[in-house]
């Protein structure tokens, strides 16, 4: 290597930023581990260990019942921590490691490293996930992502299909200016947006709370912003809500009150013709149908326990060409089409199932990650013995 690009490398390959890295990693392990108390886990693996820079609240380091800490800190996030120890590794083999037979076990070990952070980067990027739930006797053509939302504005007049224009959360959240669009019958302006909320009866609703819609199926109820689901605290779900105030032309449609929890489309009539509109979670129409004939909830005999899950679907893929059975079950996924189906819930009072779907292009990776790793190990550690073995005779 050319001595002034090896000078001009060299700090990239020091040991010294390996540990620096190291303990950069640890300290942000920490903090997402005690922020995971206030913000749920999706939430965490966003702000801290997928992005390039987080910051971090002082009062994460002390219990709040002890003293109030303001102010917050910038610190590396996960992409750039991850990014620099693989920059730092792949430079410390370039300059000091010789390819040799005694080094085969270091390199094919780092190489599995170096796998597992790209395996990483592509499950942030490219990763999808989400629920399909299926009632028994039915069917579904599309998976919910529960961690984001969508407001759904149906027309339905056609015998043969629904046409639907959908308001990503990104944009509800953004709330101030009236959200116009020519596919859409009417305007819309997010008076208030609750990423997380309960909703009263009008006799229920805490002291200051009084009922805000003047329309819809929410005129008599209230809702009430509340904390983002952490999971720690038995909610693994928000359920966002959100006050908006429809218009026509100038002309006022009322204020409405829109919520995960109304599970009813509501009916608004515009110039005549009724349209549905529906909170819900951001759906994903997929190119096959899933049709729920049995789920399975099996107990031990004498117990609550559960001993089985399964639901046998039946698969039908136009496209494909593919109309045949399977059955889903714990530790059975289906895969199909690039996607995996685990049985993951199912719907009270075992009416229907809920199956978790994944897309994930480097699934494999963190497989291949280990076994590289362990053959690396093995390799390494197993020259060593041999040489010690050797040497003293035995």
């Amino acid at each position: 290597m050319n001595p002034n690009v090896k000078k001009t490398f060299q700090p990239l390959a020091s040991l010294q930023l390996t540990v620096v890295l190291f303990a950069m990693a640890m300290f942000l392990i920490f903090a997402g581990t005690l922020a995971q108390v206030h913000q749920g886990i999706w939430t965490v693996m966003r702000l801290y260990f997928r992005s390039f820079v987080v910051w971090i609240d002082l009062q994460l380091f002390v219990p709040i019942n002890i003293a109030e800490i303001p102010g917050r800190f910038p610190f590396p996030g996960g992409f750039v921590i991850g990014t620099l120890m693989m920059i730092n590794l792949i430079a410390a083999h370039s300059m000091r490691f010789k390819l040799t037979s005694k080094r085969a076990g270091i390199l094919i070990l780092h190489m599995g490293i170096v796998l597992l952070l790209v395996g990483e980067l592509i499950t942030a990027v490219f990763a999808q996930e989400g629920n399909m739930t299926i009632d028994e006797g039915s069917y579904a053509n599309y998976t919910e992502d529960i961690r984001q939302a969508e407001l759904a504005v149906i027309d339905a007049s056609s015998p043969d299909y629904d046409q639907v224009v959908v308001i990503p959360e990104s944009i509800l959240v953004d709330y101030g200016d009236p959200i116009r669009d020519s596919r859409l019958p009417f305007d819309v302006t997010v008076i208030e947006w609750m990423p997380n909320s309960r909703l009263f009866g009008p006799m229920g609703a805490p002291p200051g709370l009084k009922p805000r819609a003047t329309a819809g199926t929410g005129k008599g109820v209230v809702a009430q912003r509340i904390a983002r689901a952490t999971g720690v605290d038995g909610q693994n779900v928000d359920a966002p809500s959100a006050y908006i105030k429809l218009s026509h032309e100038g002309q006022s449609l009322g204020t409405w009150l829109v919520s995960l929890y109304l599970d009813d489309a509501q009916r608004v009539t515009v110039g005549g013709k009724s349209y549905k509109l529906s909170l819900r979670f951001k759906r994903d129409y997929k190119p096959y149908t899933m049709h729920l004939i049995d789920f399975r909830h099996d107990k031990f005999v004498g117990t609550q326990k559960p001993r089985n899950f399964s639901s046998l679907i039946r698969l039908v893929d136009p496209v494909n060409r593919e109309d045949r059975q399977v059955l889903i079950y714990m530790n059975n996924p289906l895969r199909y089409g690039g996607e995996t189906f685990y049985q993951s819930a199912f719907k009270e009072g075992d009416t229907g199932t809920i199956l978790q779907v994944v897309r994930n292009p480097g699934w494999l990776l963190p497989y291949i990650s280990c076994t590289l790793v362990s053959v690396g190990m093995l390799l390494h550690f197993g020259l060593n013995l041999t040489k010690f073995v050797r040497k003293v005779g035995l």
